[in-house]
């Protein structure tokens, strides 16, 4: 049986299905069912599932196949029967393994039957948020409540960094409407607001309400950008000067004040957090992802972090974007373009002697590719370059950005 992990929205996805949220849905949906009106996808309307409950897979696994899906610390929630294959996403069935393990708030992670249960007759009026409930809002919901004779249902969508927030506006709010409670569910935001609003509705109805009233949409007022986390990443072909100008840019920072900076080298890195990785692709992928992560961790408090690995693979590169910009910090890329000729004729430490006498397999640059960057924020090339000229380009930047001040 194969195991697979899922990303955080198919993650949320999944327990939907599993506690009954989702029904009558039963199991993860190919993009090309949404398009049919499918018997498991029918809403009471008959009208077809609004948006691919979907879950992508590697190409390994196949129709047949079952699959072992498993939280990030690895412990198996369900198995999925893959029934049919549309591109790079499965569908197919779920059956539960074991129940999630909830981080704040547990005791409001509630099924639908649970929270149907406990509720009056009559009348209940659901109230899905993604924020807090301004005053007029508040009023809205107490002054349609008290129209429609209904108890109210608080539902705030936890999803992300977010819900812990979300929930205490909630909880809030409940203090202030008489007989309300308050259930937490994750439902991942859509792009697009009529889906979303169509499956707040539906999930709302699954756990027992008879009205629903969307909460206004957040107001996300980003701080300022000296004030957010930020990750420096840069990459380049080994001896382009991409960990020099790290460095100097770090202690330039450090001299300033006023930030907290963190520096990931490439080389030191693998000494200790990657120590035991060879240089294969999927192992220099694994590396560049640990930094991102670490990096990203540093952001999300606020910290400043510089990276300096070749990465020379857009793919991952683009995953360690989504890392950070996920915490809310901001992310720069800064492409060390210096040619190949001319890293190679610095050649500090003799790699590409001994990649060219083919000592060194799936050497960057020789024998395995650099995938240069389209979406750099930055592009140097430090050929006739000093040191300080080339700091002074990247701290201008971060300074023109509002990162430093």
């Amino acid at each position: 049986m194969h195991e697979w992990t899922p990303d955080a929205r198919e993650l949320a996805d999944l327990e939907l299905l599993l506690s009954g949220a989702y029904a009558p849905l039963t199991g993860f949906l190919s993009s090309a069912d949404v398009t049919m009106v499918v018997e498991r996808g029918r809403l009471a309307d008959g009208a077809p599932w609004p948006d691919p409950i979907t879950i992508a897979l590697p190409d390994e696994i196949r129709s047949g196949d079952r699959v072992t899906l498993k939280d990030p610390e690895g412990a198996a929630i369900a198995v999925l029967t893959v029934e049919e294959r549309d591109g790079h996403h499965a569908s197919g069935p779920v059956e539960a393994l074991d129940a999630p393990v909830y981080g704040p708030f547990a005791r409001l992670r509630r099924t639908p039957e649970e929270v149907r249960k406990d509720l009056p007759d009559g009348e209940i009026l659901a109230v899905t948020m993604r924020g807090p409930l301004d005053s007029a809002a508040l009023d809205d919901v107490a002054a349609t409540a008290e129209e429609l004779e209904a108890t109210v249902l608080l539902m705030p969508l936890v999803f992300g960094e977010g819900g812990p927030a979300v929930v205490r506006a909630a909880l809030k709010a409940s203090a202030q409407l008489p007989g309300s409670s308050v259930v937490a569910v994750p439902l991942a935001p859509r792009e697009d607001v009529e889906i979303d609003l169509e499956l707040r509705e539906h999930v709302a109805r699954n756990y027992g309400a008879t009205e629903h009233y969307a909460g206004p949409a957040p107001v996300v007022i980003p701080g300022p950008p000296h004030r957010r986390g930020l990750v420096v990443f840069f990459t380049g072909l080994s001896g382009s000067g991409k960990s020099t100008i790290a460095r100097g840019l770090r202690d330039a920072l450090l001299e300033r004040g006023g930030r907290t900076v963190t520096y990931l080298d490439g080389d030191v890195v693998r000494q200790l957090l990657s120590a035991g990785l060879t240089f294969s692709r999927e192992d220099r992928d694994l590396n560049i992802r640990r930094i991102g992560f670490v990096a990203a961790e540093v952001a999300r408090h606020g910290g400043l972090a510089i990276c300096a690995p070749i990465a020379p693979y857009a793919a991952t590169r683009d995953e360690v974007r989504a890392m950070v910009e996920e915490v809310g910090a901001d992310f720069v890329l800064v492409h060390v373009a210096t040619p190949l000729e001319e890293c190679e004729r610095r050649d500090r430490k003799g790699l590409y002697a001994k990649a060219r006498a083919g000592l060194i397999p799936e050497f960057t640059g020789i024998s395995d590719p650099y995938e240069e960057p389209d979406d750099a924020e930055l592009v140097v090339d430090t050929t006739g370059m000093t040191i300080e000229r080339s700091v002074s380009t990247v701290l201008n930047l971060l300074t023109s950005g509002g990162w430093i001040r």
